[in-house]
């Protein structure tokens, strides 16, 4: 496992529970992801675990991912800097400040469409590389409601759902309709 996110891990293990994943190899420190896409960045990580597991578990592959919102009305942005929109320590409330504050003369939830993007990849030591993506539409509320999820989710709303945002959904729930949930189901199915 790439990621050292509690809750992308949680949520990629509940996706992927037919295969045994380990955590993240101890040591290995941040991943520069200064890739231009999503699959540049999930690449980069894919490629740096691999690498540093192979100590611990030989031949084994590396699972990684990259995510981005993207917001029509902000052609696109924050997109592959999702995670760090506000600046380069921003928090999740940071991030979801900015965007609603950057949204705040668009007050048609028409004017307010974006989507979550996801790119889900499992490198091998020999090179092989395996890619999923998964998209979800949606649009971004006027206002944070739920307490669930992590990210910009108590204000992404998919188009999906039912008028609840990502944060208003159990676990499962929002792994049905998710881009990760997507993303990581399809890369299951080509593992």
């Amino acid at each position: 496992m790439a990621t050292a996110n509690p809750h992308k891990v949680h949520e990629i293990a509940a996706i992927l529970h037919n295969f045994r994943i380990e955590p993240r190899p101890e040591g290995l420190g941040d991943v520069v992801e200064d890739g231009d896409t999503l699959a540049d960045n999930a690449r980069l990580k894919a490629v740096a675990v691999c690498h540093a597991a192979q100590q611990a578990h030989p031949g084994a592959g590396a699972v990684a991912d990259d995510t981005g919102l993207e917001v029509d009305a902000l052609d696109g942005k924050p997109g592959v800097h999702s995670s760090r929109f506000a600046g380069p320590d921003a928090t999740d409330d940071h991030n979801v400040t900015k965007l609603l504050a950057d949204l705040a003369t668009h007050l048609d939830l028409a004017e307010r469409t974006a989507r979550f993007r996801t790119v889900a990849m499992v490198r091998f030591p020999d090179g092989q590389e395996l890619r999923a993506d998964g998209v979800v539409e949606g649009t971004i509320a006027f206002e944070r409601s739920g307490d669930g999820g992590f990210g910009y989710d108590p204000v992404f709303v998919p188009t999906e759902g039912d008028g609840r945002s990502f944060s208003q959904m159990s676990d499962d729930e929002k792994n049905a309709i998710s881009h990760r949930g997507r993303a990581f189901r399809a890369l299951a199915q080509l593992l």
